[in-house]
């Protein structure tokens, strides 16, 4: 029986977001009104797609936009558990499930050398075309009412289990750990034993909250431990497989 540690990446491996950050590679560093105000609401990745082209349209490189999406910052913490999580792949499985995209966490993680720990990433697949704009698409469709129309984590996370199942590999305990709205839906599908840990101070935490004050809070039955820095996620991993 093994473990499985799920992380969300933007704000929670690293500590902003990289949908933003790449924002940084234009020379302006800032997007044209025009832009800004053609998001809506659960069309983020259609979004970051006009993002991407305007930035292309500027000329900037992908080599730069790489270079640039390499400085971002990781979360307190988050280099020491990725390393102990890298240490022990025979006992901890690792995956990422995010609402960025492919090419952006792909940079960032073999920049840091953290690759061997994470086993898989779901996330929105990335790639430059002819023209050198980098073009995002959905991860997939679903019929999930309470997740943007790209990507519902749950379904993600209840294919992956299933598929490690088919495997013989299953799971004595699962840490969920992540920030934002779109984490809130995979915690359903979470067991008693398993553990959700939000980041302190951030939107996963107060829908919790709110849940837990309920009286039919049915829909979660893993523990909740808040966190805000790695190192206490790291704490609940080693104090779990007895480390």
């Amino acid at each position: 029986m093994k473990t499985l540690m799920v992380f969300d990446f933007d704000h929670t491996v690293v500590d902003d977001n990289s949908d933003t950050w790449v924002i940084r590679s234009l020379p302006s560093q800032t997007l044209p009104d025009s832009v800004k105000k053609s998001y809506r609401k659960g069309h983020w990745t259609e979004f970051m797609g006009r993002v991407m082209k305007y930035i292309g349209e500027q000329e900037v490189s992908p080599d730069s936009i790489r270079s640039v999406m390499e400085t971002i910052p990781f979360t307190a913490g988050m280099k020491d558990l990725l390393t102990f999580i890298s240490e022990h792949k025979s006992t901890i499985d690792c995956i990422v499930i995010s609402d960025s995209n492919s090419l952006f966490i792909d940079w960032i993680i073999q920049a840091s050398g953290f690759h061997a720990a994470i086993d898989q990433v779901y996330t929105n697949p990335a790639k430059f075309n002819e023209l050198g704009y980098m073009e995002v698409q959905n991860y997939h469709s679903h019929d999930c009412d309470q997740c943007s129309v790209n990507l519902c984590k749950k379904k993600v996370l209840e294919v992956y289990l299933s598929e490690q199942s088919d495997r013989g590999v299953e799971y004595e305990q699962v840490f969920y750990s992540g920030d934002g709205r779109n984490d809130f839906c995979p915690t359903s599908c979470l067991r008693g034993n398993d553990f959700v840990m939000p980041r302190k101070g951030y939107s996963l935490e107060k829908l919790l909250v709110t849940l837990q004050d309920q009286k039919d809070n049915s829909s979660l039955r893993a523990k909740v431990i808040a966190w805000s820095s790695g190192t206490e996620i790291l704490e609940e991993l080693k104090a779990s497989i007895k480390f």
